[in-house]
């Protein structure tokens, strides 16, 4: 791709980045999809009725693909099951349609609440149904239902499935298939049944004339080996709200690792945090917060004149000593081996920024394979230092507006477009994850981009920074940078928030620790 770009002018390389961002940004990943879904749920938006809606476009596909005739919805447990149902209800209210539906398993087994109740309202249908308890029963409709079809609807799976497909449904793809070789036309809801949403391989799948997808483009779909199952593709908008997707909610907390049940100590993060000398709570706020957010082990490298404070926090916490009063180059002696047997280091808080303690972090973040920089850290971050870095050491960094500004060696915008922009264009030409914080944080990674609006005015008080900052490296040490750094930020403003309901404008960082468990339970992370 830069081979490519070197063709064009300045100009044209800005285009073509923009074209390569808009590009990316136009396909989705499943979980990012479930992810939308419930963000959508958090601001109001009932799954029941993005449900009516994707119902309503794959009605209004089929009435685009048959004026009149025998339509045949093969209908799975889940929500694409549900999504059939709404289509087989509107579909039967429009004369000219004789409409069935095959539900493959009990009703009683269907799996949402939303599917549940669309299931129930076919009684009330001009339609007729059936349920499938196994192949044998299905096989037996073959000569009747299936053959007689003028159209089939393929809802048995949605964008969940993964590995070998079980019976009935595995019967149900292959009756499917025949008669979609025999001439029928086919529409797939949301992704052909069997294909792996996400790329993936996969056992076998439903061959669709039309394959109805919603809100974006999944990423599975667009695989060279996908296109001959997929046929036409049509993407339906379903009325999801803008900032379930541009605004970091409950649902990206959905995509975050978990902790397993057969993990072994050390397998949910070890994180090293590298702070103190000058300040001494900030790097035990940080450690403490890296603890809360599920961290298995946290060392906190400090300064041996508050090493002894460091520690009186919590006996949780693991110190260890360094030479001298401040971070210095000398410390380089036990740090690379410490940096080694930890995932993250997380290093800034309550450095001060003396030269000799900026020129040991410059000399640190080389032995980095992960790192969060908070605070007087970032003050270390001039001249080549991200060139050298890139490739090796994958970097998050959680500037205020004014740290950002010097970063960048320019003002900070206070437009919120033009804010966007410039975090977006720093993390790009950095290539690191930038977690702007503000009223509205912005996260980015130069080619997605996130905002935050969780937290309130009382978390201005001194050490919530921290808080963020070691949140950030114990999530950043089981999932990607650009997850890790967003939901950090929402799980940061909503303990705060959680913390103000109490304390009001007398919060301290403390309570906003105490509160990142809530979030973490409530999340099912921990």
């Amino acid at each position: 791709m830069n081979s490519n770009l070197q063709k064009y002018s300045v100009g044209d390389k800005n285009r073509m980045r923009i074209y390569l961002q808009v590009i990316i940004m136009r396909f989705i990943s499943s979980s990012r999809m479930k992810a939308i879904d419930r963000n959508c749920e958090y601001l109001g938006l009932l799954p029941v009725q993005l449900m009516e809606n994707a119902g309503a476009a794959i009605a209004q596909s089929i009435r685009e693909k048959l004026e009149s005739g025998k339509v045949l919805f093969i209908a799975g447990r889940g929500n694409n099951g549900g999504d059939a149902f709404v289509a087989a209800r509107q579909l039967s209210g429009f004369s000219g349609y004789s409409v069935k539906v095959i539900l493959l398993g009990k009703s009683q087994d269907i799996r949402t609440n939303e599917a549940c109740h669309n299931f129930s309202l076919l009684r009330f249908s001009r339609l007729q149904m059936l349920e499938i308890k196994d192949s044998s029963q299905l096989a037996a409709l073959a000569s009747d239902w299936f053959s007689e079809a003028d159209l089939l609807v393929d809802a048995i799976f949605g964008t969940g499935v993964k590995g070998i497909i079980k019976e009935p449904e595995s019967t149900a793809v292959d009756l499917i298939n025949r008669e979609g070789k025999a001439g029928k036309t086919v529409i797939s809801v949301d992704i052909p049944s069997g294909l792996d949403p996400d790329g993936g391989g996969f056992e076998k799948a439903v061959h669709a004339e039309l394959t109805v997808t919603f809100h974006r483009m999944k990423t599975g779909l667009m695989s060279e080996n996908a296109k001959k199952y997929t046929g036409t593709i049509k993407v339906a908008e379903i009325g999801v709200c803008a900032d379930a997707e541009q605004y970091v909610g409950p649902g990206d907390l959905t995509m975050l690792h978990r902790r397993q049940s057969e993990g072994h100590k050390g397998d949910s993060g070890k994180i090293l945090v590298i702070g103190g000398g000058p300040y001494s709570g900030a790097p035990a706020l940080a450690a403490l917060a890296a603890l809360r957010a599920g961290a298995d082990l946290v060392t906190a490298a400090v300064p041996e004149s508050v090493s002894e404070i460091v520690a009186s926090y919590s006996p949780n916490l693991i110190v260890r000593k360094l030479s001298s009063n401040i971070l210095c180059p000398d410390d380089l002696s036990i740090l690379p081996d410490l940096i080694d047997s930890h995932d993250v280091v997380v290093m800034g808080m309550g450095l001060g920024r003396a030269s000799e303690t900026l020129e040991a972090v410059r000399k640190i973040l080389p032995f980095c394979r992960k790192a969060v920089l908070d605070a007087d850290a970032l003050s270390a971050l001039s001249g080549s230092i991200f060139e050298t870095l890139a490739g090796n050491c994958e970097l998050i960094v959680t500037p205020h507006a004014g740290e950002f500004a010097r970063l960048r060696d320019m003002g900070t915008p206070e437009d919120h477009e033009a804010r966007i922009k410039a975090v977006r264009e720093f993390s790009e030409e950095k290539g690191i994850v930038t977690l702007l914080k503000g009223k509205i944080d912005i996260i980015s990674d130069g080619k997605q981009t996130l905002m935050n609006r969780t937290g309130n005015a009382g978390m201005t008080v001194g050490g919530t920074g921290d808080v963020l900052a070691g949140l950030t490296g114990s999530l950043f040490s089981r999932n990607p940078a650009f997850l890790a750094a967003a939901s950090a930020a929402y799980i940061n403003g909503t303990a705060g928030d959680l913390a103000f309901e109490r304390a009001g404008n007398g919060l301290l960082a403390t309570d906003v620790i105490e509160k990142i468990t809530e979030i973490i339970k409530e999340a099912d992370i921990g």
